[in-house]
C-alpha cells in the first residue's frame, strides 16, 4: 500500500508540473498575440502590459524548474517518467525564451512610437507572428497528445518560418538602401522580425521534446536552416 501511495503521489506531482507548463504556454501564446497587435495598432499601453506580464512567465519557469528538481531528487524516476520530467524542464526553458521575445517585440513597439513606417512591413510581420504563434500552439498540442507526426510537421514548418524571415529581411534591406530615412525604423523592424523567427526555433525545440518523450531520442542536430541573411546584424535583444 505504501508503494502504491508513493506512485500515486508521484503521478500527482508530475501532472501538476505538466499543468503548470501548459499554463505557461497559454500565457506565452497570448503575449505573442498581444505583442503583434500592439505593433500593428501602435498600442503603447498593450505593449507595456506585455512587458510586465513576462514576469509571470519567468516566475512559472522558476517554479517548474524547482518542482522538477525536487521530483528528481526525491523520486529518482526512471525510463518514461524521467523523460517526462526532463522534457517539461526543457519545454519550460523554450517557453521562457519565447516570452522574452514577446517582451522584446513590445519594447521595440514602444521604441518606435512616433516613428514612420515602411509600407507593407507591419502587415508582413503580423502574418509572420501569426505563423510562429501557431507553431508554438501546435507544438504544445503535439506534446499533450504525444503526437510525433504533428511534432515532425512543426519541425518542417520551421524552414518556412526561416524563408518568411529571409524575404522580409531582404525587403527591409532594400528599403533602407533606397532611402536612408528608413534606416532607423528599418533596424527596429529587422530586430522584431528576427525575434519572431527565433520564436519559431523554440517552437521547434518544443516539438523535438515530444519526439524525445515518445521515442527516447532527439532528432539529428543538423536540421535544415534557411536564415543566412543577418550574420552581420545580430539582435542585441537576444
Amino acid at each position: 500500500m505504501n508503494e502504491k501511495h508513493i506512485v500515486s503521489s508521484f503521478d500527482r506531482d508530475l501532472e501538476s508540473i505538466q499543468a503548470t507548463v501548459m499554463k505557461m504556454g497559454g500565457l506565452v501564446e497570448q503575449a505573442l498575440v498581444d505583442a503583434a497587435k500592439a505593433l500593428k495598432t501602435r498600442d503603447i499601453g498593450l505593449a507595456e502590459a506585455v512587458r510586465k506580464g513576462d514576469k509571470i512567465v519567468d516566475e512559472l519557469d522558476r517554479s517548474i524548474k524547482t518542482d522538477a528538481a525536487r521530483l528528481l531528487a526525491l523520486r529518482s524516476p526512471t525510463a518514461g517518467d524521467l523523460r517526462t520530467v526532463l522534457s517539461v524542464m526543457e519545454i519550460a526553458s523554450h517557453l521562457e525564451r519565447c516570452g522574452d521575445y514577446a517582451k522584446n517585440l513590445a519594447k521595440r513597439t514602444v521604441a518606435m512610437a512616433g516613428s514612420g513606417e515602411i509600407a507593407g512591413t507591419i502587415t508582413a510581420l503580423g502574418r509572420m507572428s501569426a505563423f510562429v504563434e501557431a507553431m508554438v500552439r501546435d507544438s504544445l498540442d503535439s506534446y499533450i497528445q504525444r503526437d510525433t507526426k504533428k511534432a515532425l510537421e512543426i519541425i518542417e514548418r520551421d524552414l518556412e518560418a526561416d524563408q518568411i524571415y529571409n524575404n522580409l529581411f531582404r525587403s527591409l534591406l532594400t528599403h533602407m538602401m533606397e532611402d536612408h530615412r528608413n534606416i532607423a525604423v528599418g533596424m527596429h523592424l529587422h530586430f522584431i522580425a528576427k525575434n519572431i523567427e527565433r520564436v519559431g526555433d523554440h517552437a521547434t525545440g518544443i516539438a523535438e521534446q515530444t519526439l524525445y518523450l515518445v521515442t527516447g531520442e532527439l532528432p539529428d542536430d543538423d536540421r535544415p536552416k534557411e536564415d543566412r541573411t543577418s550574420v552581420a546584424l545580430q539582435d542585441s535583444d537576444d
